[in-house]
């Protein structure tokens, strides 16, 4: 990383706490200016939950820059200046937070791995890696080096800005208190991340509103950002199934191709059972290929069941996407498993997604 440490891996849940404990930082009083702080949000639904923090900031800081991809917020105050990033260029994966005056800084730099872990929701469980921390001159680092980068997309009047509160700092040393004030907030931050328990179903499986509420909980999500597979599924028994077999039997049954769906998912996956016949798999920073090897292992897996049951053999239908939509296009994903079962088309796929700004 650009400080010099080794990178740390993180979730978003726990870099939500150090982003706000800096912007809270930059709106305490002190007399200690010119402030600066810059973020780079990622994407606007990111930075329209904080609009209200940084509109403050930008009321008591000499220059505020906050970039995102898809163009610069609207209706930023005076002394915030919005920045465009490019989804192609490396900036676009960074979280960021730069606060520094001459004689505080609080520094949070976090790259986008595209992956998540185990976690309440889908959005907390997000993994990024990067270093976080309280020391002037590393926000100086940071600053200098944001200033560069995005120099040219800066107007002459924030780029002086910027300059003069450089200036300012490099005037005056660091206070000998900042590594034991760090330490503190750091022992506090691993003592609030042990407090956090995932709440994981036991099979995986949730029903629909238990799927909004674990890609939604948070309040906000981006599209843009953390590629998800869906795989749709569709599994048919043959006809007359319940009246020659009797109900006990085919409920048996239907618990074994539960059983099947399921064994398929990673811990951080989950599935939806949309009707009695018919699910969803949920597939976090998967691509095609692999979508695609979870639907042949429930192939295998379902074909299997006729071992067991050797009077039924089902017929499995599928509809294989990766997105970084949301909400999830899960209608979508229902409509191709039923152009499938139409057409006798054991995988079906939907339209490659446009670029999403």
């Amino acid at each position: 990383m650009h400080s010099g440490r080794t990178p740390e891996r993180f979730t978003k849940r726990s870099l939500v706490a150090v982003s706000h404990a800096i912007e809270r930082a930059a709106l305490a009083e002190a007399e200690d200016g010119p402030l600066v702080v810059l973020a780079l949000f990622q994407r606007l639904p990111y930075f329209d939950r904080e609009r209200e923090i940084y509109r403050r900031i930008a009321g008591r800081a000499a220059v505020t820059v906050v970039g995102m991809v898809g163009g610069p917020p609207p209706d930023l105050p005076d002394r915030a200046y919005g920045v465009a990033l490019d989804e192609t260029e490396d900036l676009a994966r960074e979280w960021s937070v730069v606060a520094l005056t001459p004689r505080f800084g609080a520094t949070l730099v976090a790259y986008d791995r595209g992956e998540v872990g185990p976690a309440p929701t889908l959005e907390s469980g997000r993994l990024f890696d990067g270093h976080w921390g309280f020391r002037r001159d590393e926000a100086l680092h940071e600053v200098i080096r944001l200033r560069e980068r995005l120099a040219e997309r800066l107007p002459a009047a924030a780029r002086s800005a910027l300059d003069e509160a450089v200036a300012r700092v490099r005037e005056i040393p660091a206070g000998p208190g900042e590594s034991r004030a760090e330490a503190a907030l750091r022992l506090m931050a691993r003592r609030g991340d042990r407090g956090v328990r995932a709440v994981e179903p036991t099979d995986g499986m949730l029903d629909e509103p238990g799927l909004r509420r674990w890609t939604d909980a948070d309040g906000v999500t981006a599209s843009g950002t953390l590629p998800v597979a869906l795989v749709g599924l569709r599994v048919d028994e043959p006809a007359g199934a319940p009246e020659r077999f009797g109900r006990r039997s085919v409920a048996r049954e239907g618990q074994a191709v539960l059983a099947a769906v399921t064994g398929v998912l990673r811990p951080i996956d989950r599935a939806v059972r949309v009707a009695d016949n018919e699910f969803q798999l949920v597939l976090p920073a998967l691509g095609e290929p692999e979508a695609l090897a979870v639907v042949a292992r429930l192939h295998e897996a379902i074909g299997e069941l006729a071992r067991s049951y050797p009077f039924l053999a089902y017929t499995v239908h599928a509809a294989v996407a990766v997105t970084t939509r949301r909400p999830l296009p899960t209608a979508d994903l229902r409509a191709a498993v039923e152009w499938a079962v139409r057409q006798g088309v054991p995988v079906a796929g939907l339209e490659p997604e446009p670029a999403v700004r």
